[in-house]
């Protein structure tokens, strides 16, 4: 995931469908190639959902009743779609708001050939209380969140209490919240955020980490850390009322 601050400047541009909803501001990120901008063309009407502040019929959106799984700030998209393509059985949303992410991830996903991951371009606050209905997800994922490692800046981490309370509105009874980063002073705030939060329970019989679970692939950028010696931390609770 990628919650870098978003740099307000004036649009003056007329933008494609896939990122007119988006506010007047431009986010600092790199370029477009080629592949993601005809990714984004070829593929955003079947698989992209504009931002609207209006609740979306999940069921009506998949074409089915099946277990739906949320990950808020996917990056690229590779690990998200392979927990897609491995699991045909749940619907998958993914949010992002950097359009070479959300290009990349199209991309591959046309190639793996899915149809049950959709993707949205927007913050993720707006969509969680203006899209998504109430007890209408089985999961949410937040892996490698910005861990906004300097101590003044602890507070624009994106678990905290209020987020946490939201996420909670938002999964069925029994769904899970699944956190990973390679930080381990966020690690501990995650653990402290989530042990004091009303309603949930720690998936892990320690009640601290878990191991990584086979449905969450392992990235490039975890397996080079690991050999550099830095860990990794798997946090998951689970909504219990």
């Amino acid at each position: 995931m990628s919650d870098t601050p978003q740099q307000p400047t004036t649009e003056t541009t007329e933008q494609p469908s896939y990122i007119r909803r988006i506010r007047s501001f431009v986010l600092r990120e790199g370029r477009l190639t080629k592949a993601q901008k005809l990714a984004l063309e070829q593929h955003w009407p079947s698989m992209g959902l504009d931002y609207q502040p209006q609740q979306l019929d999940v069921a009506a959106l998949f074409q089915r009743e099946a277990p739906t799984v949320l990950e808020i700030g996917f990056g690229m998209g590779k690990s998200l779609v392979q927990m897609a393509q491995a699991a045909p059985e749940k619907n998958f949303i993914g949010i992002e708001v950097h359009r070479p992410g959300v290009g990349a991830c199209l991309a591959d996903a046309a190639s793996a050939g899915i149809s049950n991951l959709k993707v949205i371009q927007h913050d993720a606050i707006d969509v969680l209380n203006e899209m998504l209905p109430d007890q209408s997800l089985s999961t949410v994922q937040l892996f490698f969140p910005d861990p906004w490692p300097k101590k003044k800046h602890h507070k624009r981490r994106i678990v905290q209490t209020d987020f946490v309370q939201l996420l909670r509105k938002k999964l069925a009874i029994g769904g899970v919240f699944h956190m990973a980063t390679d930080w381990q002073n966020y690690a501990e705030h995650m653990l402290e955020v989530m042990q004091s939060a009303e309603g949930f329970s720690n998936v892990s019989a320690e009640q601290d980490y878990v191991e990584r679970p086979a449905h969450r692939p392992e990235t490039k950028f975890e397996l080079r850390g690991k050999k550099l010696g830095h860990g990794v931390w798997d946090l998951m609770f689970k909504r219990e009322h």
